[in-house]
């Protein structure tokens, strides 16, 4: 089995605020749905990229968000699956719960359990 990374950009959700309700209950559902079959992993909305930090590699820390990063992650759902197929199956029903458009990508190893 492999974990993939089902992402979407900060401000890609872009649908009336009247709809929130909806689609926060459409993607409750699809949540519920992975873990009934098994293949959820973490999920999570992530907080306004301008209140990041950056800790460079020595050790400096600057507030706010990597002035080069253009595009930020707004939230993101780990499933593991038997394949990429599956994976893009599930990011398809994130999609269109989450009224937005899904990144997939595999992470190339796991650390051991």
């Amino acid at each position: 089995m492999t974990r993939y990374l089902i992402s979407f950009n900060d401000g890609d959700m872009t649908f009336p605020e009247e709809d929130l309700p909806d689609v926060a209950k459409a993607a409750r559902a699809v949540v519920q749905e992975a873990q009934d079959a098994g293949v959820f992993v973490f999920a999570g909305g992530l907080g306004h990229p301008g209140e990041a930090t950056v800790v460079a590699t020595d050790g400096t820390v600057t507030e706010g968000p990597n002035p080069a990063t253009k595009d930020f992650i707004g939230g993101f759902t780990v499933v593991e699956v038997a394949s990429r197929a599956v994976a893009l199956e599930w990011a398809a029903k994130i999609a269109v719960a989450c009224r937005c458009a899904q990144e997939v990508r595999e992470f190339l190893s796991a650390p051991a359990r």
